[in-house]
Parts: C-alpha cells; sequence; structure tokens
C-alpha cells in the first residue's frame, strides 16, 4: 500500500516542495520508521500521528510503515509534516480519496485528539504553492488568513484531521478564504506613536528628518531622560509608507520567525526591533543550531534600535558590520549557506559617559576623562564609520516640557521625506537596486556628489582637522546628497556639506580627547 501527499518545508525565508511518501508492508514486523533527514521534532511525529488517527476514529493495520520525505538530502525540522503524514498514511489504507492529494499541499501540527495547532512558515509555503502551479492549499485555522494574503492559491483553514478528510473526501466543502489585501493594507497601515508628541529637540528632529529621507544609520548621544528612545520609537512614523511588496518580503521573515502578532498575518508598517543589549551574536544576527533570522532581518525595511550602544558585547556588534554593508546576512553551515535579508536602518543610542551626566547642565559628572576614554572605546572605529550621522540630543528644559504646543507632525515630516526619496528613487531608475542615498557606492558618489571649489576646501579643512577616515568622507558626501535633496538643490553646496559635517559629533570628541 502507497501513497503520495505534496507538503513544502523552509529553507531560510523560503519554502521548497517536500513530497511525503508513505509504504505500508506486511511483510517485515510493525514498526513505524520516518526516513529522509528529519529532525528530532520530526522523528516525533509518529507517536502524535499514530495518537491522532487513533483518536479521529481510524486504525492503522499492525504492519511495517515507511515515511520518506523527499528530496531526502535536506534536512526537515518541525512539526508541520504531521498532518501530510496522516492524511499520506490514510489515503495508503483507503480511508482518504486520492483524487486531491496530488493537486493539494497540505501543512499543520497535529494534537494527540486530532485537532490541528498552528505553524510556522505559512506565507512562505503558500507562495512556494503558487509558483510550482498547486491550485490549493490546506493549513490550520489560526494560519489561514496568513496564507489567503497570495493570491492565485485557494485556502481552506481546518481545525482538525477528520475535518480535512471529509474535505479531501467531499463529504463538506469549504469556501476559499479571501483576503482584499489592498484594503486590509491601507486600512492598517498607520501608527499610534508621532512625531507631534516630542517637545523640543528641533535640531535632533530635523536630523532624524535627514536620516529617513536618505535612509542613513544615525548614533544619538544624551543624557538620561533627554528622549532618545522616545524620539527612535518615531521614526518609522516619518519613513515612506512600506510598499505591498516590501511588506510580503517583511511578512515571510517573521513568519518564518513565528512572531506575526495580528490575525492577517500580515506586517503592514514598518517593523521597529529593539533587542536588549544583554542579546548573543546569533540572536542578533540570526543562526543556531537550525538556523533562523535574527533582530536584524527581522527589522528588514524598518528600524533597528539598540540603546545603550556601549554595554553591548563587543563581538555582538562587531558582527553586525557586514549585514550594514551588504544588507543581507549569511549563515554558513557544514551543509548549507542560508542568506537572509537585513536591510535596515541602525538607530543606536548611548549616553555621552559611563554616568551619563557630562553634557547635561542640570546634573554634575562624575567620571574622569580616563573612564569616558573608555567608555566611547567600547563602540569601535569601523561600526561608528558605518553609521552615517552622530546627533547630540541636549536634555530638555522644563519651559520646553510645559509648553503646550504640540510639534510638527509625523505626516508633515513623512511629505518632505517621500519628496526626497522620490528624487533618489528617479536618480537611481539605472543603477540597480539603489533607491537611497545611504547605498551609493563610490561610482555613484563620483557620479551624483560632485562638489565646487568652496564645498571642496570646506570638507578637506574638516578631514584635516578631525582626521576622518575614507569611509567618514564617504558618509559626508552621501548625508549632504541628502541634504541638497531636501533643500530641492540639484547641485551640493557648502551650507549642505556643513550640515553633513555637524553630524560628525563623535568624530569631533574622539578627535579632541
Amino acid at each position: 500500500m502507497n501513497s503520495k501527499v505534496l507538503s513544502s518545508s523552509i529553507l531560510g525565508i523560503d519554502a521548497y516542495i517536500v513530497e511525503v511518501e508513505c509504504h505500508i508492508t506486511g511483510s517485515r514486523l510493525p514498526k513505524f520508521v520516518t526516513v529522509g533527514l528529519p529532525e528530532g521534532a520530526v522523528k516525533e511525529s509518529k507517536e502524535r500521528v499514530s495518537a491522532a488517527i487513533q483518536n479521529s476514529g481510524y486504525k492503522l493495520p499492525g504492519k511495517h510503515i515507511t515515511v520518506n520525505l523527499a528530496p531526502a538530502d535536506i534536512r526537515k525540522e518541525g512539526s508541520a509534516f504531521d498532518l501530510p503524514i496522516a492524511i499520506g498514511l490514510l489515503s495508503a489504507i483507503g480511508e482518504v480519496s486520492e483524487d486531491y492529494i496530488n493537486k493539494i499541499l497540505l501543512m499543520g501540527e497535529l494534537a494527540l485528539d486530532g485537532s490541528i495547532r498552528p505553524i510556522q512558515g505559512v506565507l512562505p509555503i503558500a507562495i512556494c504553492a503558487k509558483k510550482n502551479g498547486i491550485p490549493g492549499i490546506i493549513v490550520p485555522e489560526e494560519n489561514a488568513k496568513e496564507a489567503s494574503v497570495v493570491e492565485g492559491v485557494k485556502v481552506a483553514g481546518a481545525s482538525s484531521l477528520n475535518e480535512v478528510v471529509h474535505i479531501l473526501n467531499g463529504i463538506i466543502e469549504k469556501d476559499a478564504i479571501k483576503t482584499d489585501l489592498k484594503s486590509y493594507f491601507k486600512q492598517h497601515s498607520s501608527y499610534s506613536r508621532d512625531f507631534s508628541d516630542v517637545k523640543g529637540q528641533e535640531q535632533v528632529k530635523r536630523a532624524l528628518e535627514v536620516a529617513a529621507a536618505g535612509g542613513h544609520n544615525v548614533i544619538m548621544v544624551g543624557p538620561p531622560g533627554s528622549g532618545k528612545t522616545m524620539l527612535s520609537k518615531r521614526i518609522p512614523t516619518i519613513l515612506p509608507d512600506l510598499t505591498l511588496d516590501e511588506a510580503l518580503e517583511t511578512t515571510k521573515i517573521h513568519s518564518v520567525a513565528g512572531i506575526l502578532l495580528n490575525k492577517l498575518g500580515l506586517v503592514s508598517i514598518r517593523p521597529f526591533r529593539s533587542p536588549h543589549h544583554t542579546i548573543s551574536d546569533a540572536g542578533l544576527i540570526g543562526g543556531g543550531t537550525i538556523p533562523k533570522p535574527g533582530e536584524v532581518s527581522l527589522a528588514h525595511h524598518g528600524v533597528l534600535f539598540l540603546d545603550e550602544l556601549p554595554e553591548f558585547k563587543k563581538n555582538v556588534l562587531e558582527v553586525m558590520r557586514q549585514p550594514l554593508e551588504d544588507s543581507v546576512v549569511t549563515i554558513a553551515r557544514a551543509a548549507l549557506t542560508l542568506t537572509y535579508p537585513a536591510q535596515f536602518m541602525l538607530v543606536a543610542a548611548m549616553n555621552p559617559c559611563p554616568c551619563g551626566y557630562a553634557t547635561d547642565p542640570t546634573n554634575e559628572c562624575a567620571c574622569s576623562a580616563q573612564m569616558i576614554q573608555r567608555y566611547m572605546n567600547r563602540i569601535s572605529g569601523p561600526l561608528l564609520d558605518r553609521i552615517d550621522i552622530h546627533i547630540e540630543v541636549p536634555a530638555v528644559s522644563f519651559q520646553e516640557l510645559a509648553d503646550k504646543e504640540e510639534g510638527e507632525p509625523s505626516i508633515d515630516i513623512q511629505g518632505r521625506v517621500q519628496k526626497a526619496r522620490e528624487v533618489q528613487l528617479s536618480r537611481f531608475k539605472k543603477s540597480g537596486n539603489l533607491f537611497a542615498n545611504a547605498q551609493m557606492e563610490s561610482q555613484d558618489l563620483k557620479t551624483h556628489c560632485g562638489l565646487d571649489n568652496e564645498s571642496s576646501e570646506l570638507l578637506r579643512t574638516a578631514m584635516d582637522k578631525l582626521g576622518l577616515s575614507a569611509r567618514a568622507y564617504d558618509r559626508i558626501l552621501k548625508v549632504s546628497r541628502t541634504i541638497a535633496d531636501l533643500d530641492g538643490k540639484i547641485k551640493i553646496d557648502s551650507g549642505h556639506i556643513s550640515e553633513a559635517i555637524q553630524y560628525r559629533s563623535l568624530d569631533r570628541q574622539l578627535w579632541l580627547g
């Protein structure tokens, strides 16, 4: 007795088709064997599947059962193969019709009573089904909305093994779940926070506007209570709206990680990730025994906020240098190499000294110059070089806090940011994957960041006095280009260069120190 059921598994953030082959024979001793490089959770499925089948009113014969997961050269992990294995076995003993088995992809974890539990990674599985011409999929009821995001694939949600059997045997009919994706996306793409909540800090807001307009990485330096975290949490509200393609790509990552929060299962606003400083390098970058995306990938198309930057372990910060440059994370293992997207805006915050009050006029700093220097040295020069904009965030005065007038709303700032981004998209439309000034390479700088004599001399003087690196020189040019775009100017002038130099405050402090 043989049967074959279509299923799927995740590799990185993409899915591939897995054929679940079941063979039952009486010529050998009774046994249940799973082959095809199954991980522990897959091997344990035989106990769950056997109990679920029995508690659903069916009976497996006391024979030798072999389940093969093909292709057999790729390791399979997770509990989502329970449902296809159970259906394959029931098909092999004649309890399930074979009319639809080869036309439908099945995924789901079985409880011992036969109910179906939700799984991770349903969105990339639905996308995989569409790419492979599979017209329909059956997934757990809780995952059905997430799968319905993919157009062109009929999605049915099921809550029990019996229900799936009845669907495949034509006993019951279930309407395919449909989602008006564009309408939902439009209705749920708003933020709960707004820049109008922030009192004062106009210069900081301006710097963050420049950062958002060019996709630049930012570090904010200021005493406790100056509003660094509050400002950071509002940066996504001034970034350009998430496009539908960006939302789907971001949702795939969150789906694989199992952290989708809404019922539809679609990330409709730009992610904001804020890991604690005790995070490991694998937690930040991704990896593990069974590789999973880390925080830099979960922040894809959004903001990664690292508060108290010097408190992070140095090795954790250093592994972030590659994704900052390449916008991807590559995880190499003996058996395979995975690549996760990591196109994010880094926003970091730190105190100016260990006690935090070196720049606070109302509190006395108790740190020596050596203590401050050791504190600053926790952040390596190469990492600082990859951060385009350094902002000093002063303490907020009582008058500013007591001011009842609201600040400029996010929607107004976002309008200017969007306009500058449109200029950049037009500029880079022939340059491949570039979409913002922060992504420019050396050749792009030569093409789009030409300077007149006055601007060139100003930049040369700053380089000499501040001892800036070649990478810092490139950062200044990129930020100047963004300031010019916000200003509606085709050419960069000395005013744009001057403002960009002001956004290298840590370089100035380190040189003076």
